[in-house]
C-alpha cells in the first residue's frame, strides 16, 4: 500500500475524494507548523490560533464522520483509529495548557516542540497506514461521497480544544453544534480585539474568556463525555 502522499488526486478518487480533501489540509498544516517554527510572541499566538482553527475542526469531522466508517470496514479498524484519537487528545491537552499558561511560561517551548511533533505524527499515521488501508476497501464514489460528508461537518465542527469531550459517538456528535457556535463566535471576538483599539481590546478578552467558560461547561455536560473509553476519556 502506498501512503497517499505519493498518489494523484485521480488515484484517490479525484478531487472531491476525501483522501484528496485530508491531503490537502495537511500540506496547509505543515506551511502553518513551518511558519509557527519562525514566529514568536504574540505573532507565534496567530499562527497557533489559525493551526487551532485547521487542526480541531478536520480532527473533529474525522472521529464523527471518517472514524465510525474505518471501524466498520476494517477489521482492526478499532485499533487504528484509537492510536489517532490518543494523538488528538494530547493535541487537545497540548494547545489547552498553552492557552491557560500563556506566553510567560517555563514550559511553553517543550509543550510547542511536543505539539509540532505529534501533529506531524498524525499526519503520518493518517496518510501512510490510515487511509492507505480504507483505500483498499472502498470505491472512488464512496470516497467522494464520504467526502462530501466530512467537509460539510468540518464546517461545523468545533475550532477550539475541548480535551473532557468524547471522541466517538454519541458524545461528539452531539456536542459539536454547540461546541462549534461558541467557538466560532469566540474565534470572531479575538479577531476584533486584535484590530480594536487599546481602550476597547479588555472587554473584548473578557467576552473571550467568558465565552471560554461557557464551551468548558457545555464539554462537561455527562451526554456530552459519552461513548468515550480509556485511554483517550478524560
Amino acid at each position: 500500500m502506498r501512503s497517499i502522499a505519493d498518489q494523484t488526486d485521480d488515484e484517490l478518487g479525484g478531487p472531491g475524494s476525501v483522501l484528496v480533501r485530508q491531503r490537502r489540509d495537511h500540506v496547509e498544516l505543515d506551511r502553518l507548523l513551518h511558519e509557527l517554527e519562525r514566529t514568536t510572541g504574540t505573532a507565534q499566538e496567530e499562527v497557533l490560533g489559525r493551526i487551532d482553527r485547521l487542526v480541531f475542526s478536520h480532527a473533529f469531522a474525522e472521529e464523527t464522520v471518517l472514524w465510525p466508517v474505518i471501524r466498520r470496514v476494517l477489521p482492526d479498524g478499532d485499533a487504528l483509529t484509537l492510536q489517532v484519537e490518543e494523538e488528538h487528545q494530547e493535541v487537545n491537552e497540548l494547545v489547552t495548557a498553552l492557552e491557560r499558561d500563556g506566553l510567560d511560561s517555563p514550559e511553553r517551548s517543550a509543550r510547542l516542540r511536543r505539539l509540532v511533533e505529534v501533529l506531524r505524527e498524525d499526519v503520518r499515521d493518517e496518510e501512510d497506514v490510515l487511509f492507505p488501508r480504507l483505500q483498499v476497501v472502498l470505491g472512488p464514489e464512496e470516497l467522494r461521497a464520504l467526502g462530501r460528508r466530512w467537509e460539510l461537518m468540518r464546517r461545523i465542527s468545533p475550532t477550539r480544544p475541548h480535551p473532557t469531550v468524547s471522541r466517538r459517538p454519541p458524545g461528539n456528535a452531539l456536542s459539536g453544534l454547540p461546541l462549534s457556535l461558541v467557538d466560532r463566535t469566540r474565534d470572531l471576538v479575538d479577531a476584533g480585539v486584535r484590530r480594536a483599539p487599546e481602550r476597547i481590546a479588555p472587554a473584548g478578552r473578557a467576552l473571550s474568556q467568558g465565552l471560554a467558560g461557557v464551551a468548558g461547561l457545555i464539554e462537561r455536560i455527562p451526554l456530552f463525555r459519552s461513548g468515550d473509553g480509556p485511554p483517550t476519556s478524560r
